[in-house]
């Protein structure tokens, strides 16, 4: 109450309209006035809900799918002839790898992977560079690779015959074909997707035009080229397989053409799930190496 509002004489004092909250003391039961409002704590809806572990559910549908395959080819709906039983792979497999033919063939399969990865992880950054970080480049090659790129790489198979041989040469050669496009588009995609914003700045700064290079360019375009590694991995496999087929005397690509010509089909299926297995192990590795190189790059999880 101000000076000018004040009480006339006699008058009983004014009341205190706050709420009050009963106290419990030594001595009885007293009231205090109430500070502020009553903090109720909030818990979330999901926190008294009981989820099962991750592995779990994702492991759910391929078990009711090899169940179900078990059950069909043990009831007959599912003749050996057309697809053998997920028993029947297991026990073939166990075989392959005890007798040594199977390490033996992803070895020599590794290895043509590994050598076409290089060649073209080589080629396709080199050009991706010249084209991305020059216009006098791009206009050089990006025209090239991309008519290169429309031509389907399966198809250039016979040439690679012609001029390389049917030794290991076509193989690599057409792996890392496959390999370097993937990666020229993803590296190129990500250096003229950094923002002028930034090169500005690193200008503004004193860098030179290695300096931003190195700096700016390369490091915000290293998310587009993990991308590219991943695809690229994905199409070395699947050149493998191509490769394979031609005049191959050892391999996964050798194991699966002799298993066609005697209708096995479970050492054919065990052919595509090591395939699939090297596949997602060598995901897993580039994966692993986004999270390390692209630690300061906040990405969403999901919920």
């Amino acid at each position: 109450m101000t000076v000018d509002q004040a009480a006339p004489p006699g008058a009983a004092p004014p009341r205190d309209e706050r709420p009050v909250t009963p106290v419990t003391s030594a001595t009885g039961p007293r009231t205090r006035p109430r500070t502020g409002p009553e903090l109720v704590p909030v818990v979330p809806v999901s926190a008294g809900r009981r989820s099962a572990p991750r592995w779990l559910r994702r492991a759910v549908v391929p078990v009711f799918l090899l169940a179900l395959w078990q059950v069909m080819s043990a009831s007959g709906a599912l003749e050996s002839d057309i697809l053998a039983s997920p028993g029947s792979i297991a026990r073939t497999a166990w075989t392959l790898l005890s007798d040594g033919t199977l390490p033996s063939a992803m070895f020599v399969s590794l290895q043509r992977v590994a050598v076409g990865l290089a060649v073209g992880v080589l080629a396709g950054v080199l050009l991706a560079l010249t084209s991305g970080l020059s216009r006098l480049g791009e206009d050089l090659v990006d025209p090239v690779v991309q008519m290169l790129r429309s031509v389907p790489w399966v198809g250039v198979i016979p040439l690679f015959i012609i001029w390389l041989g049917i030794g290991e040469a076509p193989k690599i050669a057409l792996i890392s074909l496959g390999v370097a496009f993937h990666l020229y588009l993803n590296v190129y995609a990500g250096i003229r997707g950094v923002d002028a914003q930034l090169v500005e700045a690193g200008t503004s700064l004193g860098l030179g035009r290695w300096g931003l290079i190195r700096h700016v360019v390369l490091p915000g375009a290293l998310p587009g080229a993990m991308t590219g590694l991943r695809y690229s991995l994905a199409t070395a496999w699947l050149a493998l397989v191509f490769g394979e087929q031609v005049n191959a005397d050892d391999g996964l690509g050798f194991l699966m053409n002799q298993a066609r010509e005697f209708f096995r089909t479970d050492v054919i299926v065990v052919c595509l799930v090591v395939y699939a297995v090297l596949g997602l192990l060598a995901d897993f590795i580039v994966r692993t190496l986004e999270r390390l190189l692209l630690q300061w790059r906040p990405t969403f999880t999901g919920q």
